[in-house]
């Protein structure tokens, strides 16, 4: 297929303004790590929230919840949509913690709160772990999902696919190398509004086309299964048709109740983590901290999702030829068919942005793990702020280059997402304790790690067993080996812990500590933190809910769910005033 000049000179403008944007921000970055990495923790909360969404608004998305909903329909979406359990508890649990912590990075928040080698050891582990082998695998999916959408828009040669990954990755890495956090933010929120501008434009152009006739059109053309908003729970084995996500109580139960609080999953890490906790701790204080993330889930459950879905349903329609393994490629024989002149050009620099915002934090945010926490940490001690800069820079570009290499190796997208989050499970509850239980060590946290990937090549190598009975097993063998080893190993040594409390004043289980520093146990938080934290996620599901049952034009459910978004709101608002939040004006 060949563009318009119109789509051309969208496309090239949208590149210079992306590099503009890296040399206005290049002395900013200069300074030191801390600005380079953390934007001189002076980010405002909305910047940090939307570049938050942007993050996780890549180019295989759109794909991924159109492969869904032509699988299950809506309600296929739940496989994401329980996450926001873990995300509201990050919200109103941890962003106050990260902000006050004051460290550049995740890890280097081990060596604040554990003491002894194995937290020196743990702290240069987990850098390269996360930093370069996670981080690679993430950019390479990325890059797959981009190199599908241009092998079937520009119809291009798979021996020539890496050829245009090299080519948007280095511009990626040009700017984000040059201006640091603060570009990468603000490059970000102009993405994120091009991103949804355009997935917007095309939901309203296809539901609209004459093939679908529109809304009525679409609920009359779509088998009813498809618009089911919740999945359906069976007892025993599933048989049939086609229906709306049919899930056992084991699987039910998996994702609902254990998924979001067990599985470290990148951008959903039990009590932040990740860019997630770059961004909070990148904001100017505890209130923007927290108001950040809490428009990131937001926007992230309620903002983004429905223009996908549309699309999604409409390839229902319009491609029932497609295989089970070419769903998710409606998304983009739509583009082809549906956009006119100009607007191919806005939904491919649309899905350029997306690639883009992710690249740029994935590359920076990995950075800051080999700079800060390999580099500065074990290597050169006495770097001062201009050298290891310069370093971050160069690091970047080797980071980009490593991923094109785990791309060239990767076949199948969803096979390293079932890795992932199944080698990450168990180890979320030792992320979440290590706020508010003192006895929790490096060895819990190193156990936690080692062992789902035992677990995992276990209970799928040796006793052959799938999702969901697999994942209980990780989580199970996970939960049962970092508890035993951190009863049987030494607690961290007082002065740590007494470091670590005075900096972060955690609530939770700390007496031992307040003895020793003879300091009375602060009114404790953690109950209307509850409330918030429940109601917070009330009401974004609600309105979830209520804005697809207002596209839908089910007036009467919108309205049930609109009250139930509002009332919501209301408690959630009463609560955060009775929080020490209050103390910032929140």
């Amino acid at each position: 297929m060949h563009l318009a000049f119109l789509d051309w000179f969208i496309i090239i403008l949208f590149l210079v303004i992306s590099l503009v944007i890296g040399l206005r921000y290049r002395n900013v970055a200069g300074k030191s790590m801390s600005d380079f990495f953390l934007g001189g923790r002076n980010l405002p909360w909305y910047i940090a929230g939307i570049s938050m969404v942007a993050t996780t608004f890549a180019a295989d998305t759109p794909l991924a919840v159109t492969e869904l909903v032509g699988h299950n329909g809506i309600s296929g979406n739940w496989l994401w949509w329980t996450f926001l359990f873990g995300g509201m508890l990050t919200t109103f649990f941890f962003a106050r913690l990260w902000r006050r912590a004051e460290v550049l990075t995740e890890v280097e928040l081990i060596e604040l709160r554990y003491s002894g080698w194995e937290a020196a050891f743990l702290r240069g582990f987990r850098s390269i772990y996360l930093g370069l082998f996670m981080n690679v695998l993430i950019i390479g999916w990325v890059n797959v999902a981009l190199l599908s959408i241009l092998k079937i828009f520009f119809e291009i040669p798979d021996d020539q696919l890496l050829w245009y990954a090299f080519a948007a990755m280095s511009i990626t890495a040009i700017y984000s190398s040059m201006s640091g956090l603060w570009g990468v933010a603000i490059t970000d929120v102009v993405q994120f509004v091009i991103a949804m501008t355009g997935t917007v434009i095309l939901a309203v152009l296809v539901v609209n086309s004459e093939q679908i006739g529109g809304i009525t059109g679409l609920k009359e053309k779509l088998p009813p299964w498809s618009l089911d908003f919740f999945p359906s729970v069976r007892m025993g084995d599933a048989g049939g048709m086609a229906s709306s996500l049919t899930i056992g109580v084991g699987a039910f139960f998996a994702y609902i109740g254990v998924q979001w609080w067990a599985s470290w999953y990148p951008g959903a890490e039990p009590g932040g983590g990740g860019y997630i906790a770059q961004r909070m701790m990148s904001t100017r204080s505890e209130k923007d901290s927290l108001f950040a993330t809490l428009f990131f889930q937001i926007a992230h459950y309620c903002i983004r999702p429905w223009p996908w879905i549309l699309v999604g349903l409409c390839a229902i329609v319009l491609y029932p030829e497609l295989g089970e393994g070419e769903k998710r490629m409606g998304y983009v024989m739509a583009m082809k068919d549906f956009l006119p002149a100009g607007l191919k050009g806005l939904l491919l620099v649309a899905f350029l942005a997306a690639y883009m915002s992710t690249i740029s934090t994935q590359l920076n945010w990995g950075a800051s793990y080999l700079v800060n926490d390999v580099y500065h940490r074990f290597l050169n001690p006495t770097a001062d702020q201009k050298l290891l800069v310069r370093v971050s820079r160069i690091t970047t570009f080797v980071i980009m280059l490593v991923a094109l290499i785990s791309t060239s190796m990767i076949e199948s997208i969803s096979g390293v997402w079932t890795f992932i989050i199944e080698c990450g499970a168990g180890l979320g509850m030792v992320l979440i304790l290590r706020w508010y239980w003192w006895r929790i060590n490096a060895w819990s946290e190193i156990t936690a790690t080692v062992a789902p990937f035992l677990a995992y090549a276990f209970s799928r190598y040796v006793l052959k067993v799938e999702f969901p009975t697999s994942y209980f097993i990780t989580v199970g063998f996970t939960t049962f080996a970092w508890i035993a080893v951190t009863m049987a190993t030494a607690p961290v040594k007082a002065e740590k812990l007494m470091q670590f409390y005075d900096r972060v004043r955690p609530d939770g289980w700390w007496a031992p500590v307040e003895a020793i520093t003879g300091r009375s146990k602060p009114k404790s938080n953690m109950g209307i933190l509850t409330i918030c934290w429940l109601s917070a996620v009330s009401m974004t599901y609600s309105i979830l809910f209520f804005t697809g049952k207002l596209i839908f034009m089910e007036w009467m459910e919108a309205g049930i769910w609109l009250v139930v978004a509002l009332c919501s709101f209301i408690v959630l608002r009463i609560a955060m005033k009775k929080t020490s939040f209050a103390a910032d004006n929140i």
